[in-house]
C-alpha cells in the first residue's frame, strides 16, 4: 500500500472542489473566512509552482439565503432560481477573497450537454489553458439555473463535476472539501467504533459503503464521491475526501499528511475514451448477441448486428450502445439515426448494392468506442 508522501510527489496541477457546507458558514463573516483561506492556500500552491483550479458549491445555498427562502432538495424550480440569485453572490466573495492575496478568478459554468460536443470540449481545454497561462484561476459550477434535471443531461452534482475537470485536464490531484472526514467503514454518526479509512484502491470494495446527502441544499453524498473517484481512477488521478473545517487542509494533503481518505489506481484510460465514457450521449441503437459478443472483442459495429434505433441522431453524434436493454458502450455514430434505420440487419454487400457504391459501412469505427 502506498504512503501518502508518495502518493502527491511532483503535483504540477490539482483540482479542489468545495462543496456547499463549507461555502453556507453559520455567518458571512465564517464563510468569508473560509474563503480567503483557500485563497491563501492556492497563492502558496502558485508560488509552488502548482497549478489549482477550483469547482465551488454554494451558489443554491447562498441563494435561498439571500431570498430569505426555504427549499426541499427536489423543488427544482426554487433550486434554478436560487442559483441564478446565488451565483453573483458566490463570484463575488470568491473575488474578494482573491482579491486579498493578488489573485484573479474565472467562472466557468457548465452543463453536461456543453461538455457532451466534443468541439465544445476541446474549447473548454483551450479556455482552460488559456486562463491557467495568464495566471487567472477557473473556478467551476454547475449551471444549475438553465439545466434540466431529466436523466443524463446534468452531472447532477460538483463532485461529479469536479471528477470530469480533474480528468479533462490531465490533473494529478483532485481535493473534495465535505462536511465529513473522509470515508468511514461504516456511518460514524450511528456507529461509535467506525473506522477512517486512508487509503481505497478498489472503488468497487466499498460502494457499499455510500450514503445520501446529509444538508438540505447539498445533493452529493458519500455515493456521489465514490463515483467521483472512479472517474479519476480513470484517469489516473489521485482523489482525497477530507473536511473542509480545518485551515490549511489543502497545503496539508499536498504535503502529505494523513488526511482524509485517497483513493489510488494503477490504470489510466486515453482521454478521448474517458469523454466518450462520461460524455451525454443523443440516441442508441440495441444490438443483438453476435454484435455484443463482438464489441466485446474491441470489433466496430456494422449494421448486421443492429436490431433498433432509439432517439434522434446526426453524424458525429455520441450514442449508447445497448444489449438486452443494459448500455454496454458509448461511441460516435459515422451515420445519422434515419441512415441506422434503413440498413438495419443488412449486409455490407446488401448495402453496397442498395446504394450502388462501395463505402465504409461501420456504424461505430472500434477507436471511436468504450466499453462500459
Amino acid at each position: 500500500m502506498s504512503d501518502r508522501k508518495s502518493l502527491v510527489k511532483d503535483l504540477r496541477r490539482i483540482v479542489v472542489k468545495v462543496g456547499t457546507s463549507s461555502i453556507t458558514r453559520n455567518s458571512a463573516e465564517e464563510s468569508m473566512e473560509f474563503l480567503e483561506d483557500v485563497a491563501r492556500q492556492v497563492k502558496t500552491l502558485r508560488d509552488g509552482g502548482i497549478e489549482v483550479l477550483l469547482v465551488s458549491s454554494g451558489a443554491i445555498g447562498l441563494g435561498l439565503d439571500v431570498m430569505g427562502t426555504d427549499a426541499h432538495p427536489k423543488n427544482i424550480p426554487m433550486r434554478q432560481a436560487a442559483a441564478s440569485v446565488g451565483q453573483s453572490v458566490l463570484m463575488h466573495r470568491w473575488n474578494t477573497a482573491f482579491e486579498k492575496y493578488g489573485l484573479l478568478g474565472a467562472q466557468i459554468l457548465l452543463t453536461m450537454d456543453a461538455y457532451s460536443v466534443r468541439e465544445t470540449a476541446n474549447n473548454l481545454d483551450n479556455t482552460i489553458e488559456t486562463l491557467l497561462d495568464n495566471g487567472v484561476v477557473p473556478i467551476f459550477n454547475e449551471n444549475d439555473a438553465i439545466c434540466t434535471k431529466e436523466i443524463d443531461v446534468m452531472f447532477g452534482d460538483n463532485d461529479k463535476l469536479s471528477a470530469v475537470i480533474a480528468s479533462n485536464t490531465e490533473s494529478d490531484l483532485l481535493i473534495i472539501l465535505s462536511d465529513v472526514d473522509g470515508l468511514y467503514d461504516k456511518n460514524p454518526k450511528i456507529y461509535s467504533d467506525a473506522k477512517l479509512m486512508n487509503i481505497v484502491e478498489s472503488i468497487d470494495d466499498v460502494m457499499h459503503m455510500a450514503g445520501e446527502p446529509t444538508t438540505r441544499v447539498g445533493v452529493g453524498g458519500m455515493k456521489t464521491k465514490l463515483e467521483a473517484a472512479r472517474i479519476c481512477a480513470d484517469a489516473g488521478c489521485l482523489m482525497v475526501i477530507a473536511s473542509g473545517l480545518k485551515k490549511g487542509i489543502i497545503e496539508d494533503i499536498v504535503s502529505g499528511q494523513d488526511i482524509g481518505t485517497a483513493f489510488v489506481s494503477d490504470s489510466e484510460i486515453p482521454k478521448k475514451r474517458r469523454w466518450l465514457k462520461f460524455a451525454n450521449p443523443k440516441g442508441s441503437v440495441t444490438v443483438d448477441e453476435g454484435a455484443a459478443k463482438a464489441l466485446g472483442r474491441h470489433r466496430s459495429l456494422l449494421p448486421v448486428g443492429v436490431t433498433e434505433v432509439s432517439g434522434k441522431f446526426d453524424r458525429g453524434d455520441m450514442i449508447r450502445i445497448k444489449f438486452e436493454g443494459k448500455t454496454i458502450a458509448h461511441g460516435i455514430t459515422n451515420y445519422n439515426s434515419e441512415d441506422v434505420i434503413s440498413m438495419i440487419g443488412l449486409r455490407t454487400s446488401d448495402i453496397n448494392e442498395m446504394m450502388g457504391c462501395n463505402r465504409d459501412t461501420d456504424i461505430v469505427d472500434r477507436e471511436n468506442m468504450v466499453l462500459l
